[in-house]
């Protein structure tokens, strides 16, 4: 999304909630109903804004008295959509919040009672804002390495790679031994590349902001050794640096044979078997990404916020207890396909069966995400300026670094 404009939200009603440490801080008071009554309002954007009026009947059904009116919103108006509701003041009482937190001040703290201590780690880090829980997560999006495996073995490799020395590797042995025109598909510059990378940067011990997140830290010997990895597939031919970045054109390339391995979400999984039938099914597999000093990639998913001005909170609470419930995320899978945030919820038959999930299980272990800061939007897009620099203007590494600091620390950690 691009960058977003700051919203002060005015308040006035204060209790007590916690921070990323447990402790106290001023915020509105919110508890958990016993037992949900009244209307609950809720928006929800995309499929999910489709789905969940039938699927919250079972909720419906287990608090009687109460009513669930959701309310589906096109992704392409959903910023200007909260942006009206907070401003006047006319906000749902809860809402699906894709990585919005210029709202972060319309949002309720999470009371102690909604227990995310079995989520995966780095999908919390997502709801916390300024060291304080404001988001619960609800469903998880991590990724992982995509590679044709019959490819894999034309080229004499019966296993994926380990590291980042085999990935480069078998890109190149895809390339001579099997064929293919280009390795690996690999971000160059365009929109989102910089978040796309990410998983280099991290797990090659980088990290974007200092401990405390009072500075940002990009030019840095971590930073410098990634983005020379990334290059190098550039300078040796073996990913295409004009590629096309339509999702679809991805799906084709890798279906054809043409880029045989890329990194993607658990979302193409879908894009795959409806471009390709069902014989897609037996032409790939899914793995971690390779280790650099770690294998660490970029979480990402939704989450589920209740606003301070909500009508109807505690039911909203309620309500947001049985959508986090590894039972209830389980059976959101089945119908939407969404990844549960809640580890146990990975034990459903429906999951363990799909061997292609397995790597993204695995992977979300260690995945990260960045700060939740209205600022990185902009950092965002000029490190997708930077990579684009290095990769099609060939300039050092080094000096756009160095450019990128500046630009990073003149944007602010807003």
């Amino acid at each position: 999304m691009a960058a977003l404009a700051a919203i002060v939200v005015a308040t006035t009603l204060t209790a007590c909630g916690r921070d990323s440490e447990g402790g106290a801080q001023s915020s509105p008071s919110s508890t958990v109903a016993a037992k949900a009554t009244g209307t609950i309002t809720m928006w929800a954007m995309g499929n999910e804004g489709e789905l969940l009026p039938d699927f919250v009947k079972k909720f419906e059904a287990d608090n009687p008295g109460v009513t669930v009116e959701v309310t589906a919103v096109p992704w392409d108006s959903a910023y200007q959509k909260f942006q009206t509701a907070i401003a006047a003041g006319n906000v749902p009482d809860l809402a699906m919040m894709p990585g919005l937190p210029v709202f972060k001040d319309a949002f309720a703290p999470v009371p102690d009672a909604i227990d995310t201590s079995g989520m995966y780690p780095g999908a919390v880090t997502t709801g916390t804002i300024g060291g304080q829980l404001l988001e619960v997560p609800w469903y998880v999006d991590v990724r992982a390495l995509y590679y044709r495996t019959d490819l894999a073995k034309k080229a004499g490799w019966d296993k994926p790679p380990a590291t980042w020395d085999e990935l480069r590797q078998m890109a190149q042995d895809m390339q001579k031994k099997a064929g293919a025109k280009w390795g690996v598909r690999l971000p160059a510059g365009t929109t989102g590349s910089f978040l796309s990378s990410l998983w280099m940067a991290w797990s090659n011990g980088a990290e974007l902001m200092n401990a405390d997140q009072s500075a940002w830290t990009l030019d840095t010997p971590e930073f410098a050794s990634a983005y020379e990895y990334l290059a190098s597939y550039f300078k040796q031919g073996i990913a295409d640096p004009n590629a096309d970045t339509a999702p679809a054109a991805a799906v084709k390339d890798f279906l054809t044979g043409a880029t045989p391995m890329l990194v993607a979400g658990p979302f193409v999984r879908a894009a795959i078997a409806q471009a390709g039938g069902e014989k897609s099914a037996g032409m790939y597999a899914t793995a971690t990404l390779p280790v650099g000093k770690s294998s660490t990639s970029f979480v990402g998913g939704s989450n589920l916020v209740v606003f301070k001005g909500a009508k109807n909170p505690d039911s909203a609470w309620k309500l947001v207890q049985w959508l986090s419930q590894a039972q209830t995320q389980a059976a959101w899978y089945k119908v939407s396909g969404d990844l549960p945030a809640v580890q146990s919820a990975w034990q459903d038959p429906a999951l363990v069966s799909d061997p292609t999930l397995a790597a993204f299980a695995e992977q979300l272990k260690t995945a990260k995400a960045p700060p939740q800061l209205v600022s990185f939007d902009k950092v965002g897009a000029a490190g997708d300026s930077a990579i684009e620099q290095i990769i099609k203007g060939g300039k050092p590494v080094a000096e756009v670094l160095r450019q990128l600091q500046e630009q990073a620390d003149a944007i602010g950690v807003s």
